[in-house]
């Protein structure tokens, strides 16, 4: 079954990762299926996707678990801010967690992990343009926090960034891929719908597209 939109960008990817000389199928495409319903997000599963994006514990809690009895084979990402207090129900939810920041959440998903005999890969998330009000890391914690994600048995494979709203992402993207160089990490999680083509050109591996495959949202 066609669907315009995930073909549209699927040749976006395709084309940005020619021009860096990389391969789609190194480019993980998550659609970001936040505030959407399950007959949005349906149409997906029916033409074959199978990787999605969810910001809240509960949101994920209430659509997927019914979704995934049809699409047992869906992997499920977690890309937004996690509370520590949530660390049991994503867990038991998600495929993949991509925003570990700080000592306290390592702590409770490593326990949670442990009591759950789950080994869910991690991304430690970045404040790469080092905003106030935004989730991550500081760039100078990135190695201690690592260490101590090691240690607690959690496998991190890589960073995960959101540059600042309205301003040129290239820098943010390029300075994210070289701390994941730095570190060692292979996975970069950089790149929404207004600019994932630069994030592929500069070292992506995974993607997060909403908008530009849904449409806008409905408030």
């Amino acid at each position: 079954m066609a669907h315009p939109a995930r073909k549209e960008i699927l040749g976006k990817i395709e084309k940005a990762a020619k021009i860096a000389d990389r391969k789609a199928s190194d480019v993980t495409f998550i659609a970001v299926s936040k505030t959407r319903n399950s007959d949005e997000i349906l149409p997906l599963l029916e033409t074959g996707h199978r990787v999605f994006g969810e910001n809240r514990v509960q949101e994920a809690a209430e659509k997927w678990p019914a979704l995934q009895a049809d699409y047992p084979e869906v992997e499920l990402h977690m890309i937004g801010q996690l509370q520590s207090n949530k660390a049991a129900e994503a867990a038991a939810l998600f495929d993949c967690i991509h925003s570990l920041d700080r000592p306290s959440l390592i702590k409770a998903l490593a326990r949670e992990m442990d009591r759950q005999n789950r080994n869910i890969p991690c991304f430690l998330q970045v404040n790469i343009g080092e905003e106030s009000q935004k989730g991550g890391c500081d760039i100078a914690a990135v190695p201690q926090l690592l260490e101590q994600a090691r240690e607690s048995g959690i496998a991190i494979i890589g960073l995960m960034a959101v540059p600042p709203e309205g301003t040129n992402p290239a820098p943010y993207f390029a300075l994210l891929a070289k701390l994941a160089g730095d570190n060692e990490l292979t996975q970069i999680s950089m790149g929404m719908s207004g600019d994932f083509e630069t994030a592929i050109k500069l070292g992506a591996t995974h993607i997060r597209v909403g908008t530009a495959l849904f449409g806008p949202r409905v408030i």
